[in-house]
Formats: structure tokens, sequence, C-alpha cells
């Protein structure tokens, strides 16, 4: 929750919690898994989810304390690692330093969209 209101702080992310806690648990009951980083108290600052048989990276978020010291890219590099090949996600259009995180992992932008919680124009990302 604190990297969504860190990276577009005029949305009210903690009114979401409760979305957020049962979509994860939605996801893990379709097989999708959810990797955490986690620190010496085994508290997370960091989350990916991948379903390896479809390639769909649902969330990736890092803990603001975090930004910038390479976990989303530990993440993501295990998420690849488990994907089927090939992944595939969508992100906020009005989260830039996301697309330049992507662009730079060597996801490209194939669409567009709107989220449907926020109503925010989206890109809709693949890689390789």
């Amino acid at each position: 929750m604190a990297a969504w209101q860190a990276t577009l702080p005029q949305i009210d992310f903690t009114a979401r919690a409760s979305w957020l806690t049962t979509h994860l648990a939605t996801l893990q009951a379709r097989g999708v898994m959810l990797l955490c980083a986690t620190d010496a108290e085994d508290r997370a600052f960091g989350l990916v989810t991948i379903d390896a048989s479809s390639g769909e990276l649902d969330q990736l978020a890092v803990a603001p304390h975090a930004f910038g010291r390479g976990v989303a890219t530990a993440l993501l590099a295990e998420a690849k690692r488990l994907a089927p090949g090939f992944a595939r996600l969508t992100v906020n259009q009005d989260n830039p330093r996301a697309v330049a995180f992507y662009r730079r992992e060597g996801f490209r932008i194939v669409g567009q969209g709107a989220n449907p919680n926020s109503g925010l124009q989206t890109w809709d990302l693949i890689w390789p």
C-alpha cells in the first residue's frame, strides 16, 4: 500500500486495502505465485505475482524505503525465470518511474487501456 501511495498520492490506497488482500488471495487460489522480499525480521517489503502458465504479472511493488536498491529488479528477474518464456503486465501511464523500469527490463508497449479501479490510462506491456 505504501508503494502505491508514494507513487500516486492523489489516490487513497488505504481505502483499497481489503480489495488488495482479497485480490492476492484470489490470485493465489488460481495458482498464481506470490513472491516476497523480506528483511531479517521476515517483514515483507516487496512482492511480485506471476502466473507461470499465462505469463501474467499482476503485481510488483516495493516499499518506498527500498526504492532504488535493486529489489524490484530482483523480484522481476525471479518472475521472468518462472514465466513461460514471456511475461505481460499492465501499468498506469501516470507512473513514469514504473514505465521506465519495465522498458529498461526489456518490456515493450503493445497496447493501452484504462485501470478499472481508478479510471487512469494504462499501458499493456510484454516481455521479451
